[in-house]
Formats: C-alpha cells, sequence, structure tokens
C-alpha cells in the first residue's frame, strides 16, 4: 500500500512541478520563460506595445477551449491579421513544452 500512495503522491508533485495545476509555477515560469524567447520585446503584460497587451489575449480568448493549441501554433509559426496588419514573425526557439506555459500564463493573465 505504500508503494502506491508515493506513487500517487509523486504523480501529483510531477503535475505541480510542471505548472499544471498550480497557478504559482505556471505564473512565475509563464512569465521567465516569456521573458527569455523575447516575447516581451513585442508584448507587455497590461498594455499595447507592438503586439497586444498578454491580458487583451487572454480576455480575447476567455472560454474558448481551443484557444490555447491554436495561439499555440500561432506563436510557433508566426501570423498577422488578427490584431491589425503588423505581422508576428515564427518563434522556433521554445521547446513545445516551454511553449505550452508562456502561452498558457498568457491565457490566464
Amino acid at each position: 500500500m505504500k508503494r502506491a500512495r508515493i506513487s500517487v503522491l509523486g504523480a501529483a508533485a510531477t503535475v505541480l512541478t510542471l505548472g499544471l495545476g498550480a497557478s504559482g509555477p505556471v505564473a512565475a515560469d509563464g512569465a521567465a520563460l516569456a521573458k527569455k524567447h523575447n516575447c516581451t520585446a513585442c508584448h507587455a503584460v497590461d498594455h499595447k506595445l507592438v503586439g497586444p497587451a498578454f491580458k487583451d489575449i487572454a480576455a480575447k480568448y476567455k472560454g474558448d477551449a481551443a484557444a490555447k493549441g491554436m495561439l499555440v501554433k500561432k506563436v510557433r509559426e508566426g501570423g498577422s491579421g488578427t490584431w491589425g496588419q503588423v505581422p508576428m514573425p515564427p518563434n522556433p526557439s521554445p521547446s513545445d513544452e516551454e511553449l505550452n506555459e508562456i502561452v498558457g500564463w498568457v491565457l490566464g493573465q
């Protein structure tokens, strides 16, 4: 019985470490990753720079279950037209895990 309990606790710790179930790690890691991958060169949390504010992105897609996957793809491949004519360049450098964390953090604003 002890072994099963440890496995369940280990799985829960893994989920929290990855930021899938805890707002603290996602917020800290998402913000740090956004800075690391230069998202903040064009985006700010609460005001428009070159691109829209992260809070505006979160508001636009609030309640949209498909938004995260769509935004991960859009950030990876780049795009234009949703927020005006200034294109967002593709972002190949973040890993898939990092990109999911960044987009999750943005949608949590």
